[in-house]
């Protein structure tokens, strides 16, 4: 799993995490302490605190609020409605999404849709129509029909957590008219914290009367009293902005009420008009951010200006125009007026007036979503593949649908989760997304975890009592994902690195003991928390916490608590929540103790049954095509061979191309995984390019009756192709026996038979089911069933049932196999069955290959699934492909 921050660890342990150099002398002790070396403690003085290079952004999850904050004003290019949206920053998929079958959602499909929509609703009677109001012509939308479907579900049931105010503003909504409803969706889909330029809004084929539509959303309502006050949340040490409404209300903002500030107005500017603009000012700058910082640094700085080089002369023709208002543009400021009211004018003159998305009113539609989507995280795409799903002709499997409305215990609960939510965004902020924190950001995530601290604690009593007495059938498991203890949980555990940093250790210990000692929340993190723990106690507990009597001496204590780390190392090999990507380094872990505790060899756990080896190494010649630089109309041969010793033409990093060697004689090109497979088939494998395809298709196949298992609340509409809880830490727990039991059913051979029976069951109905392809041949997967040992591929299995959102990529390329008829590979492997590491014959053999070209390495998830498999008994090669002739063709 890739972290991106791990606490340090001593340089033998095969931990996850990064070696860090603290400081000789203990801040928070106030005394010396002298340090192992195998732990680099004494490398240098003020090396954590250190600025390094700054990491790079993550781009694959985008935080709660982070498109949402008000201090950041982007850029108003590209607002009209022909924008492409997949140029936005990617967001992390809902469940709910993600629970969904693959679904078009493209321009054709939401224009299909509403056509069906508007043919639909003209075939209601006259009255009907004209009495309810359910349709005008020309005026349907899936996003206003997406959006309204949220508040309507969420408003049936969960409306206790609105107060009379909110309550107001939805009834509000509801009046509003179909254009100013379907301007205020598709900004609300957009940068929602942006100005937008009215004059190049578009929506022209959507909106008849534009102006009419702004006017409705900028027109300021009276509202009652809101029955709720404001709270203070933990780890929250001041309001944000906008998260109540007041005594009136708008839907948007105007731009001439609301832009005062040079900066902000600035920022409208695209970069021809800030050119211009600059030009007439005379300041310089190579790009929109330099002259932004220049122009505003002129405004601020000079007293001049140079106004008087601006003002027009006093010829005949301007005499003759005083008194005649002149136009914005031409005004020239008094001596000693605003200079950034002055540019402000200029700039919004140039702009036309803005629209922008009241705060307050759009916190409250967010609240909404995250009550209907039980996720913080949604998109455009979110909105429209509900609706989607709805009309598409697909087959799924059968299930009770459950979708709770006491999610949210209370509206106060549903307050300080989005707060906490918050609060963990920056945290996140500091830790992932501005390079490697300082000292100064490290001692602001401690005071919110000193903050936190207390009411996480008070929280987990809570949640456990409830375990105990009321979730009796699993209901807890998916809902506590929207509790802030949940959001609390992660915050401490990024507090304990953070106590880390300072060379806490005594509290740093305290905290994981703590995290351990409950099992409610971020149940896939416990791996990692018994690693640190262990770590802790073998190098720096006998410093900190007491030992027994009778260990006088340093090196005594040091043993007492290098036997409690072996026995952390034990409890978290035994502990059925530690997930099976963290047993290696337990395991390594627990034999590097053992040795060092001197314990008797016959005494000693054994773990040579999942030793690690090296992936073997496999290397295939071919033909690879490059693709020469245009050639001039003379060139008589395009095509022309050279030795592979010439340096090559191709960019580095980009896909390669090959000949097929199966098909050599017709020059059909191929990929460079597609070259190597057909190699491996001619040594007698069968194979398949899949990388984990295969993998979840047998997941599919084997887990079926357990994913569709009735849990309260993962199961929201009839049309999912997995529980809503399958992509996070939640599943496993919820079903833990179910799939202990059907583990060691696979584990005893009967993969074939449930494989089988699915088959049978749905292959004519093609069924939806998450990660299952029905183009795989049944008559393959039952050989690899056959040649898949049981034990190995139970283990492969419980990699994905405990992390199946996280455990997509890394997969080898090449799934191959053979069976005991398969012709062998001349390596002595050609027999009718085959020995694995268990010492029993079966039916085949299976194998995963990895395929590398020059200059690629392994990345951290392939070398985690490397060790899966390997540990698992599984062969896995890395396959090299080297070109034996390089041809150059147009």
């Amino acid at each position: 799993m890739s972290r991106s921050f791990t606490p340090e660890q001593d340089t033998d342990s095969t931990s996850n995490g990064q070696n860090s150099s603290p400081s000789k002398h203990n801040a928070m002790l106030g005394k010396t302490i002298l340090h192992p070396k195998s732990t680099n403690y004494d490398e240098g003085n003020e090396e954590d605190f250190k600025t390094p290079p700054a990491k790079r952004v993550k781009r694959s999850t985008v935080q709660y609020e982070s498109p949402r904050k008000r201090n950041v004003v982007p850029d108003s290019d590209a607002d009209s409605e022909d924008e492409v949206y997949d140029e936005e920053p990617r967001s992390r998929r809902t469940d709910l999404e993600s629970a969904l079958p693959p679904i078009e959602t493209d321009k054709e499909a939401i224009e299909a849709y509403e056509a069906t929509r508007a043919a639909e609703q003209a075939e209601l009677g006259l009255k009907e129509r004209l009495d309810g109001r359910k349709w005008e012509r020309g005026m349907t939308s899936i996003y206003v029909d997406a959006f309204n479907l949220a508040l309507d579900t969420v408003l049936e049931d969960e409306s206790h957590l609105f107060d009379e105010a909110e309550h107001a503003v939805f009834k509000t909504w509801r009046d509003l008219s179909y254009e100013a409803q379907y301007l205020y969706v598709r900004l609300f889909l957009r940068k929602t914290s942006s100005w937008f330029r009215i004059n190049r809004l578009g929506y022209h084929s959507d909106i008849a009367d534009l102006p009419k539509a702004i006017s409705d959303l900028q027109l300021e309502r009276d509202l009652p009293k809101p029955s709720s006050q404001v709270e203070r949340h933990a780890g929250e040490f001041e309001t944000p902005e906008g998260t109540t409404l007041g005594s009136s209300f708008t839907f948007a903002d105007r731009s001439e009420d609301c832009i005062r500030d040079l900066e902000e107005a600035s920022s409208l500017l695209l970069l021809d008009e800030l050119k211009a603009l600059a030009k007439d000012f005379k300041v310089q700058g190579k790009n929109k951010k330099e002259l932004l910082r220049a122009f505003r640094r002129t405004s601020s700085t000079q007293t001049g200006l140079g106004f008087a080089s601006l003002k027009r002369s006093n010829t005949e023709e301007t005499t003759a125009s005083e008194g005649v208002e002149q136009d914005s543009r031409e005004a020239t400021p008094a001596r000693g007026e605003n200079r950034d009211a002055y540019f402000v004018g200029k700039i919004m003159a140039e702009t036309g007036p803005c629209i922008r998305l009241s705060l307050s009113v759009l916190r409250l539609f967010e609240r909404v979503h995250l009550v209907f989507y039980r996720s913080t995280e949604w998109t455009e795409k979110s909105l429209t593949t509900i609706i989607l799903a709805r009309i598409a002709r697909r087959n799924f499997p059968q299930y009770i649908v459950s979708r709770s409305a006491n999610i949210f215990a209370s509206r106060p609960l549903l307050l300080e989760f989005e707060a906490a939510i918050r609060t963990q965004f920056k945290v996140d902020n500091i830790l992932e997304f501005n390079g490697t924190p300082r000292k100064d950001d490290l001692q602001v995530i401690l005071d919110i975890f000193n903050d936190v601290y207390d009411r996480w604690k008070v929280l987990l009593a809570e949640e456990q009592t409830k375990e105990d007495s009321i979730y009796c059938t699993g209901e807890g498991a998916y809902l506590r994902r929207l509790s802030p203890a949940w959001v609390y949980t992660r915050i401490v555990h990024k507090g304990a690195f953070v106590l880390g940093k300072f060379k806490d250790h005594k509290r740093e210990h305290q905290i994981l003991s703590e995290l351990l000692a409950q099992g409610l929340f971020h149940t896939s993190r416990r791996g990692d928390w018994y690693q640190r723990k262990a770590l802790l106690e073998e190098h720096y507990m006998h410093l900190h916490l007491p030992s027994p009597p009778e260990c006088k001496d340093a090196e005594s204590k040091k043993k007492h608590w290098r036997r409690i780390a072996l026995q952390t190392c034990e409890t978290g090999l035994q502990d059925q929540l530690t997930h099976l990507i963290y047993h290696h380094d337990l395991q390594k872990r627990t034999t590097k103790l053992e040795k060092a505790l001197k314990i008797p060899k016959r005494e000693q756990h054994e773990f040579a049954h999942v030793r690690l080896t090296k992936p073997a190494e496999r290397t295939f010649h071919g033909i690879r095509i490059e693709r020469a630089p245009t050639l001039t109309r003379s060139s008589s041969n395009p095509t022309f061979r050279r030795s592979s010793s010439q340096p090559p033409t191709t960019n580095r990093g980009s896909k390669t191309i090959w000949l097929d060697p199966a098909s050599a004689e017709t020059d059909t090109e191929c990929s460079v995984e597609e070259m190597c497979l057909s190699s491996y088939r001619a040594l007698g494998w069968k194979g398949y390019h899949c990388e984990s395809g295969i993998l979840r298709t047998l997941f599919a196949y084997l887990f079926l009756d357990i994913l569709f298992l009735y849990i309260p609340n993962v199961f929201q509409t009839e049309f999912q192709t997995c529980p809503l809880d399958l992509h996070t830490d939640a599943f496993y727990p919820s079903r833990m026996s179910e799939v202990t039991a059907r583990l060691n059913e696979v584990s005893n051979g009967g993969a074939e038979g449930l494989v089988r029976s699915v088959w049978e069951e749905h292959a004519e109905r093609r069924t939806c089911v998450v990660g299952l392809d029905w183009g795989f041949e049944v008559r393959d997967l039952v050989e690899i069933c056959r040649a898949w040992e049981g034990g190995a591929l139970a283990s492969a299995m419980k990699v994905l049932v405990q992390e199946y959102g996280q455990r997509g990529g890394g997969v080898p390329d090449l799934f191959l196999w053979r069976t005991g008829e398969d012709e062998g590979d001349g390596e002595g492997s050609g027999e009718s069955r085959y020995v694995g590491v268990e010492g029993v014959q079966r039916k085949g053999e299976v194998m995963f290959a990895e395929v590398k070209s020059e200059n690629d390495r392994l990345s951290d998830t392939q070398r985690m699934w490397i060790d899966v498999l390997s540990g698992a008994g599984i062969r896995v090669e890395l396959c090299h492909a080297a070109a034996s002739e390089v041809r150059v063709k147009t």
